[in-house]
């Protein structure tokens, strides 16, 4: 069970946000009211995409193109707000007005900062060499040349406990500072709790699988074999980094889902009920026709299903219901807090006797 935190206004107002988007989309009751988790709101971001103007950092107001103060949120670190004021004193303004943006990546404890600079025009060494003061790494791409690590190693590490037991495991996972992971450092470690307490025994498919998060999360407690799939070029490379200490119960496949899911289909009916148990994690947009199709004939017997937007979560349901599965179980994360966003992860089981 996850214990909310946060104030009941909080999760009242999430909660009923969800509710009602996903009863207006997916046209279905929901089993029981999902429990929220809330977040504090200060400091809980582990990355960041921040954009410039006149060589100011910062995030876009909601809605428009002006450029706000990214430290006066509280979102970011106090590590990353310090980055923040030290770049704006010390580049020259001539190399500071060619950023055209900043991805950030921390780890949980904020001990290890990578920085990634979009820039306009060449990249000179000497000029950047401040920037790259006190980070993990700092990497600079001009335009569509390669980047070019000027500090460091462009990649953070974390140590997460995949199970609330004090003993146990704990998965460790190396990302690029571009590569996509989940932004809260707070509700990081019950959130990935959560998802693999969910995962049955048997053969695991994680789609959409990110450098590992869920996945390998489900490795480490021993559950498996897995096959993780995933087409991005930056997340495929630290996956297969990160899935390398699990040996042969970690399968990585670094194709698109569709490309996955329509190899399964070709091989016949070997590949039904083939998989206990599939994770979803797609982007906002959700799953493509093709995907959802695809899973609906591989046909798990379990399906765990993260989504960040209610809306694309409750068309996928629709799918799911109508292929035969129930939803069972709901639980909305408030990953960025102040806002509307909030992360699902929702179950879904085949009916009858062969779910787990």
């Amino acid at each position: 069970m996850i214990h909310p935190i946060g104030t009941i206004e909080e999760r009242s107002t999430h909660l009923r946000g969800f509710i009602e988007g996903y009863a207006k989309f997916a046209r279905l009751p929901l089993p029981t009211a999902p429990d929220v988790m809330a977040s504090p709101e200060h400091g809980y971001r582990l990355r960041a995409r921040l954009h410039a103007s006149g060589g100011r950092l910062g995030f876009l107001r909601e809605g428009t193109h002006a450029l706000c103060d990214a430290a006066a949120t509280g979102q970011l670190s106090s590590g990353t707000a310090a980055w923040i004021r030290h770049v704006h004193q010390t580049l020259a303004p001539d190399v500071a007005s060619t950023i055209a943006g900043v991805e950030i990546a921390e780890n949980i404890p904020e001990t290890e900062r990578a920085i990634h600079i979009e820039a306009r025009g060449a990249v000179d060494r000497a000029d950047w060499s401040a920037a790259g003061e006190g980070l993990t790494g700092l990497t600079v791409q001009s335009e569509s040349r390669d980047a070019v690590v000027l500090a460091g190693m462009p990649a953070v590490t974390d140590r997460i406990a995949v199970s609330t037991a004090a003993d146990g495991p704990v998965l460790s996972l190396t990302r690029h500072t571009t590569a996509f992971f989940q932004a809260n450092r707070f509700l990081l470690p019950p959130f990935v709790q959560h998802v693999a307490s969910l995962t049955g025994d048997g053969p695991l498919l994680d789609l959409y699988a990110g450098v590992g998060l869920f996945g390998l999360a489900a490795a480490a407690l021993g559950r498996g074999p897995v096959t993780l799939v995933e087409g991005d070029r930056v997340s495929g490379e630290g996956l297969a980094t990160n899935a390398a200490a699990f040996g042969q119960l970690a399968r990585v496949q670094r194709r698109s889902v569709e490309t996955s899911l329509d190899s399964l289909a070709r091989a016949g009916t070997r590949a039904s009920g083939a998989f206990a148990t599939c994770i979803v994690d797609p982007p906002r947009t959700g799953l493509s026709s093709e995907a959802r199709a695809g899973v609906v004939r591989l046909a798990p017997r379990r399906l765990v299903y993260v989504s960040c937007d209610v809306a694309t979560l409750a068309r996928d349901a629709r799918v799911f219901v109508d292929g035969g599965y129930a939803l069972v179980d709901v639980r909305v994360f408030d990953m960025f807090p102040s806002t509307a966003h909030v992360e699902t992860v929702a179950l879904f089981d085949r009916p009858g006797p062969s779910a787990p």
